[in-house]
């Protein structure tokens, strides 16, 4: 597989690879209240991350850390993923990190014989997870939770390319946000599931958390397939920030990738 950064995206990239995703206090859904600012840049940026607080330890400690590079290390006949989106969302917010659209009751994902609730999705420009050495302008993690705090996230990847009407949609939405102010979103459960590629084959590995306390035991699952964002998409969530939000891939130290 062979996916490009955009000319812009490589810019960003090189400026500085840095993330977000992050966790509230029962570790259920990312983007909440942290104990300690933590950030993108400088001496809060990811290599500090466990110097901020001690809860954060994990973020330097922790053996399945998350992003990765994913080159699959194992082919199994993965099942399909047991996709049930039929809530819209309520209100999209700018945590400081990123962009959070939180989404109503009523959408499950099974894996592994658990149901887990879609809580959020949100976005990373350029991508935290890689695939086979690759990095993509966009990523998009739909974060899910069990009612006892297991997470489960599923990403999409975006090259550059046509404009994504969905996303045109939201980002219409971000001039008007302010930092920490949630604003109604009004996305349809369609419009959400078209996030997501028709072809829904996927790699399948333990992971963590992207940010601050970089909880593990995460299971991610991340499509093959990218979909499209047009430049000035990407450009336009790039500048919202004036940062890249996505931590630097983390080691796999030998860790089961399937596909």
């Amino acid at each position: 597989m062979k996916k490009h950064l955009t000319c812009s995206a490589i810019a960003i990239s090189a400026l500085l690879l840095t993330t977000t995703i992050q966790a509230n206090d029962k570790k259920t859904v990312h983007h909440e209240t942290h104990t300690k600012h933590w950030g993108y840049m400088g001496n809060t940026g990811p290599r500090h991350w466990s110097e901020l607080d001690a809860k954060y330890h994990m973020c330097s400690e922790g053996k399945q850390q998350s992003p990765i590079n994913i080159i699959p290390t194992k082919d199994t006949e993965l099942k399909p993923l047991d996709i049930h989106y039929k809530a819209g969302s309520t209100t999209i917010v700018n945590n400081g990190h990123t962009v959070q659209i939180n989404i109503d009751k009523g959408s499950l994902f099974n894996i592994d014989g658990v149901t887990y609730k879609l809580k959020q999705f949100h976005f990373h420009v350029p991508s935290e997870n890689n695939i086979n050495g690759d990095a993509f302008p966009l990523e998009a993690h739909f974060v899910h939770a069990t009612d006892d705090g297991k997470l489960a996230v599923i990403a999409v990847m975006f090259n550059e390319g046509e404009a994504n009407p969905v996303l045109d949609k939201v980002w219409k939405k971000l001039p008007t946000l302010k930092v920490g102010k949630a604003v109604k979103c009004g996305l349809s459960a369609d419009e959400i599931k078209a996030l997501m590629p028709k072809d829904k084959e996927y790699y399948k590995f333990m992971g963590s958390l992207t940010t601050p306390p970089c909880s593990e035991n995460v299971k991610w699952h991340v499509f093959k397939t990218p979909l499209n964002a047009s430049k000035e998409q990407i450009n336009t969530f790039f500048s919202l920030f004036g940062f890249p939000n996505n931590r630097p891939v983390q080691p796999t130290n030998g860790r089961l990738i399937e596909e």
